[in-house]
């Protein structure tokens, strides 16, 4: 294969697998240092990459000459499957197992792992339930964050799969979750239960993984990214508030102190 033609479908791999790692949750520094690793791996003297919260310049360099490639992001949601395997083409690439070809079949042949909806439901009531009762919630009470947070967790993987924004999202299951624990607490039988089960109903929306990604990311020297995940992260907690403090002034509900 003529070099620049190689270079050409390298350029390619990298920026697709940078791409796939930055639409499904990696931080920058990740995304940057196995695009350079495969790149390397399959000929190049050099990878630079730029990283934004939207896209990816990527330029690899071969016997002087440079050739840039961009892609847009779209994210994807977080899918820590995909960046393992993303992990493990590029570890066979540097052991010499894999070469341009097998590299793009591989990739494209990369398809996110799903739980399966029920599970995911039950998993995030039962842990927004044991939360509960950890914070001395009582039996009562993280049985009220377990359903409240059950339903809400399905409405929002409704809202997902009918792909409604995020903010939006967020605001609607948050106000599920509070109108659910909020309106079982009035019931007589529930009535001393702790408030505690309406904060905790809503701790699955939380955004963890991105306030994390987005420390790592300025920690690491990518600022930009790192402020933008910061900012989305940031949307996400105050669209929650709101769906929070709707349910809490429509059903004239008592606060969580």
């Amino acid at each position: 294969m003529p070099d620049h033609a190689l270079q050409r479908d390298v350029t390619r791999l990298c920026i697709q697998c940078a791409i796939l790692l930055l639409q499904h949750g990696a931080e920058s520094a990740l995304v940057e240092e196995l695009s350079t690793r495969l790149g390397k791996a399959l000929g190049m003297e050099s990878v630079e990459s730029s990283i934004s919260a939207n896209a990816i310049v990527l330029t690899t360099i071969r016997h002087g000459r440079c050739l840039t490639s961009t892609r847009k992001n779209h994210d994807r949601g977080i899918n820590m499957h995909v960046v393992t395997q993303v992990q493990h083409i590029v570890i066979m690439t540097e052991h010499a197992l894999l070469g341009p070809h097998e590299v793009q079949k591989r990739l494209a042949h990369i398809r996110p792992f799903r739980y399966p909806r029920w599970q995911v439901v039950g998993m995030v009531g039962l842990s927004c339930a044991c939360f509960c009762k950890l914070n001395n919630g009582g039996w009562d009470g993280a049985a009220v964050a377990f359903l409240a947070s059950s339903i809400a967790m399905y409405v929002r993987q409704l809202l997902t799969h009918r792909q409604m924004h995020p903010q939006i999202n967020f605001c609607l299951t948050a106000f599920v979750a509070t109108s659910v624990s909020g309106l079982l607490l009035t019931l007589p039988v529930l009535h001393n239960t702790s408030t505690i089960a309406m904060a905790a109903s809503v701790l699955l929306l939380v955004p963890g993984f991105p306030l994390i990604n987005a420390v790592a990311d300025m920690f690491k020297g990518h600022i930009n990214t790192g402020l933008a995940r910061w900012a989305m992260a940031s949307l996400l907690t105050l669209a929650t508030c709101i769906g929070v403090v709707m349910a809490l002034s429509l059903w004239g509900l008592r606060g969580w102190a």
